[in-house]
């Protein structure tokens, strides 16, 4: 049997490349040398089926990993169909490396792409990324087979004789180089292969060399994963003591909960493998489980965590297995961008890998995949809102971020999800947008109290004007942003009847744009974007051209108090007569802003973001103090009192600058003194 030769390749500079290109994942052998033990067991298992070969009594497919920081060695045993001779010189002594020199040319710029490793198979000889010598010793299931012994250093040279194998199955030991040594040191052994082969459908042990004998006493405790051999004594009366040897430990599950039934599986089951695969022992809110033959065979599970942080901080982890065999995290040709924000585990066999099975080649199939995880996602969550409305509503705040993400990011999950997005309005309620869109526009001639519960009376005007006015706000919802910030607004609504949702995550405004954009008719205004009709006593239109005429007189009063050109004035008859003024900013003046300030540069000062473009300042003709400053124009106090009143205003819809606090605090100050000093 003894012979030497060349390995057939088509370029002698293959080890040298798997060695460059793949550095970076250089752990990967493990999964490779693995995953060919389990190939190995699982064709003998299928001959055993089709009556080809008799498997052993008892006999249970298995794979060690046997590490040895001493020898620094590390080795891989299955007991497998094995090889034989002309099988090692096919399998092993020939290495198909396609246009090997065309590849290199075109990608030598390249070097840190990690995407190089998809473009040829790497199998067994990704054991030379880290060792620099292999040593084969395999032995085939076949009748009169002889072992194999086979060696080769990482040149272009191997060495094939006949072996000294007993058992069938196949030996693979690497001699490993001194500069990743950690890969013969157990933890590290373990780390890995629980990384690529926590599932794998053969159980994988592991185990070290020299074993690490410890002698210790009889009334010592001992570790349930020991083997116990016991040591007489040498002399009478001496103690007798109890010699004790690592077990193998075994480091995978071959059956994965996402291979069983959804209806065999329990709660805790899908709680329990998800703290054991992501190391969260927070609870997911819910799960789904996927489970698909046709078209494609699909499995996994997607869990829903909390992610009620701000959305571009979120991070998930989804685990992509190919037959059980981990391929990567978050691969984003198969899973959607916003279902990145989940974690789960999904395992598809006819994924169009390339032979390293560690990329995925360019193919339709793919997106085909894609939209059915984005089908099944979207039908779990408008399930749950028409079925489970009270769960779908305790989840909403942890899910909604997630979910108006993939609404942005999605356009078929958007159209699927637009009618089961929430909506909490100013009473903690929860609405859809049809829901939202369903409430009428409240009547403005109907009765409405102030804060103190007191009935305000409306003018009597023409019935027919602003009809138009009226159907237009069927599709205007009103929202918040600020709870505490617009609270004015907020009371003022609620004593007018009228309703707002609550929108405060960074994701709702481009979300609320998105939905005006693909919804005609709809439109969000922030609270304080306009002073409605709702909130005004109607007026004749007399009575209108009178106000015109006094917001007119007190622009300039204004304007030289505050030192602001252009400020627009208006003055209304607010229903609420305990409200002096307030200030409105235009919805696309304010999304404008806002958009700025996100798109700021590091080191831009954030005032520059607030300027006053589409600000008007209403004044409440129902005031005294609005009256007074009309009546004294030109008088010392009414500077004073028209700096307060902005300053008011401005402050119910956000923070004073520090200097402008500063102000406002010493006027408030000087207002109260004039105040006593008139008693």
């Amino acid at each position: 049997m003894a012979k030497q030769g060349n390995l057939s390749i088509n370029s002698e500079n293959i080890f040298p490349i798997i060695k460059k290109w793949l550095y970076s994942d250089h752990d990967i052998f493990f999964r490779e040398l693995i995953s060919n033990g389990c190939d190995a067991i699982t064709k003998l298992k299928k001959l055993n089926m089709m009556g080809e070969y008799d498997l052993p009594q008892g006999y249970k497919g298995r794979i060690d990993v046997i590490v040895n920081s001493t020898d620094k060695t590390l080795t891989f045993i299955d007991n497998g169909l094995g090889m034989t001779e002309d099988e090692v010189d096919e399998y092993i002594n020939q290495i198909a490396f396609s246009g090997a020199t065309d590849f290199i040319e075109k990608y030598k710029d390249k070097a840190n792409d990690d995407q190089i490793i998809g473009h040829f198979g790497l199998g067994f000889y990704s054991a030379f990324m880290v060792a620099k010598e292999v040593h084969i010793d395999t032995l085939s299931y076949k009748k009169d087979a002889k072992p194999v012994h086979w060696e080769c250093d990482g040149g272009t040279e191997f060495d094939m004789k006949e072996g000294d194998k007993k058992e069938v199955g196949t030996k693979i030991t690497l001699f490993v180089n001194d500069d990743v040594l950690e890969f013969c040191n157990k933890y590290k052994a373990r780390e890995v292969i629980e990384k690529y082969c926590s599932f794998m459908p053969t159980e994988i042990y592991l185990s070290e060399d020299p074993k690490g004998t410890e002698i210790i006493k009889m009334d010592e405790k001992l570790d349930s994963d020991v083997i116990v051999e016991t040591i007489a004594p040498e002399k009478e009366g001496e103690e007798i003591k109890l010699k004790i040897e690592k077990r193998p430990e075994l480091l995978n599950e071959t059956n994965p909960l996402w291979n069983r039934h959804p209806n065999e599986c329990t709660p805790e089951d899908y709680k329990k493998f998800y703290r054991d695969v992501f190391k969260d022992y927070k609870e997911p809110l819910f799960w789904i489980h996927l489970n698909m033959d046709y078209p494609f065979n699909l499995k996994g599970i997607l869990y829903f965590p909390k992610i009620n942080t701000e959305y571009e901080s979120i991070e998930g982890t989804i685990k992509l297995y190919n037959n059980q065999v981990f391929i990567a995290d978050n691969i984003k040709e198969v899973i959607p961008e916003f279902l990145l924000l989940l974690k789960g585990v999904l395992d598809c066999p006819d994924l169009p890998l390339n032979v390293s099975r560690s990329a995925l080649q360019n193919d339709g199939f793919v997106k085909k995949i894609s939209d059915y995880i984005t089908k099944k996602v979207a039908d779990k969550l408008s399930g749950m809102c028409k079925t489970e409305k009270e769960e779908y509503e305790k989840y909403w705040e942890d899910i909604s971020p997630f979910i108006k993400f993939g609404c942005l990011k999605d356009d078929k999950f958007c159209e699927k999800m637009t009618d089961y997005i929430l909506f909490k309005n100013l009473d903690g309620k929860y609405l859809t947008l049809p829901e939202c869109l369903a409430v009428k526009p409240i009547d403005t001639d109907a009765e409405a109290t102030d804060e103190n519960g007191e009935k305000v009376e409306a003018e009597v005007v023409d019935e027919k004007e602003e009809s138009a006015e009226e159907e237009k706000k069927e599709k205007t919802i009103y929202y918040v942003t600020d709870e505490i910030q617009q609270s004015q607004y907020i009371n003022m609504f609620k004593q007018a009847k009228m309703d707002a949702v609550i929108l405060k995550h960074n994701i709702d405004q481009p979300f609320i744009s998105q939905l005006e954009a693909k919804n005609e008719g709809i439109k969000f205004l922030r609270i304080d974007a306009d002073i409605t009709d709702s909130l005004k006593n109607k007026t004749s239109k007399k009575a209108q051209e009178e106000l015109d005429k006094q917001a007119e007189e007190l622009k300039p009063v204004f304007e030289k108090a505050l030192k602001k050109k252009d400020l627009k004035v208006k003055v209304e008859k607010l229903k609420n007569k305990k409200i002096a003024s307030m200030i409105t900013l235009s919805e696309e003046s304010r999304r404008m802003q806002d958009m700025m300030k996100m798109y700021a540069m590091p080191g831009m000062d954030p005032s520059m973001f607030g300027g006053s473009d589409g600000e008007t300042l209403i004044l409440n003709a129902n005031h005294p103090l609005v009256d007074y400053i009309s009546a004294h124009k030109d008088s010392e106090e009414s500077g004073m009192f028209a700096e307060q009143l902005y300053d008011l205003a401005k402050l119910q819809q956000a923070p004073l600058a520090a200097d402008e606090m500063t102000r406002f605090i010493q006027r408030s100050n000087d207002i109260l003194v004039k105040l006593t000093e008139n008693k």
